[in-house]
């Protein structure tokens, strides 16, 4: 069923036949930074990755301002984000540019192939019955924004503060999928064509250093290096100060060691950009990918 998707876009036009005014354009920028943090902070670096530790009932919270995105359900998402990492550019994989931009971008995710979650990479939030019921009535968050922004600005709150502001967020998301594995450097050889590119790591709040993120999942930072800004981690940062995250996982200090980074600047191109094939033998239970990653 594609209809909303393509009803909440058709609704982006009705910002011609309203009142226009410089504060529902805010509403619109507020929307979509507040909602890219959940996708960043909560779908990607905490659901998917493990990334930082943080207590039952915000972790219920992250879940809900994510799901505000529609972009389905939160255990949905991950399942399908650890697929991806598991096969990232390979044949198996969900949403690989090699297999067309557009498929990458957005295909996949209007594909009733790809509408079940994959449970077997989500045991750890299955556990969660808040969760498990949030994955299920995933339409539940987005339909209290929209009412929210109705409630806050009548039918202009709904054309920015939820058309206009959703539909930013969507590709906003979906570049990570397509541009990120096309467009940008490779500081690391990774396994994948995943790549840096500072202007997507401004439209994604940090995701953009997609290559960073490749060679070391665990992160709770992309940006490796203090000249890569990643807002989703200073936010992260500034919620362990009053406590309602904790145990952000660093960067390993040796892909921070320059000689380190020269090395593989210096190794032959096609190792950069040829996806290699790799096993991953397990799922692991808490933090999943670990295998893969912390070499």
């Amino acid at each position: 069923m594609t209809w909303p998707f393509w009803a909440i876009h058709v609704g982006c036009f009705a910002a011609f036949f309203t009142e226009f005014s410089w504060w529902y354009v805010a509403l619109a920028f507020v929307g979509y930074v507040v909602r890219m943090f959940g996708v960043t902070g909560g779908y990607h670096r905490y659901f998917s990755h493990r990334t930082y530790s943080t207590s039952r009932w915000f972790q219920f919270v992250i879940a809900f301002l994510a799901m505000t995105s529609a972009q389905k359900g939160v255990i949905w998402w991950a399942s399908h984000h650890r697929h991806h990492h598991s096969h990232s550019d390979m044949e198996d994989d969900t949403h690989s540019p090699q297999d067309g931009f557009w498929w990458s971008h957005v295909g996949w995710i209007l594909s009733n192939e790809n509408n079940h979650t994959e449970e077997h990479y989500v045991r750890d939030l299955m556990r969660y019955p808040e969760l498990v019921w949030l994955n299920k009535y995933f339409l539940v968050p987005p339909t209290v924004w929209g009412v929210a922004m109705f409630l806050i600005a009548g039918i202009p709150g709904l054309v920015w503060g939820l058309c206009i502001s959703t539909v930013l967020c969507w590709h906003g998301t979906f570049t990570i999928n397509s541009l990120s594995h096309t467009w940008g450097k490779q500081r690391y050889v990774t396994t994948d064509t995943s790549r840096n590119n500072p202007i997507l790591a401004i439209i994604t709040l940090g995701e953009g250093w997609h290559n960073n993120h490749h060679r070391f999942q665990s992160s709770a930072r992309n940006g490796f290096f203090w000249w890569e800004y990643d807002i989703t981690y200073y936010t992260l940062k500034m919620l362990s100060w009053v406590g309602l995250v904790w145990d952000l996982r660093p960067v390993p200090k040796h892909l921070l060691d320059s000689h380190h980074e020269s090395w593989i600047k210096n190794q032959p191109q096609h190792l950069q950009a040829i996806p290699q094939p790799r096993v991953v033998t397990a799922v692991p239970n808490i933090k999943p990918l670990a295998v893969a990653e912390e070499v």
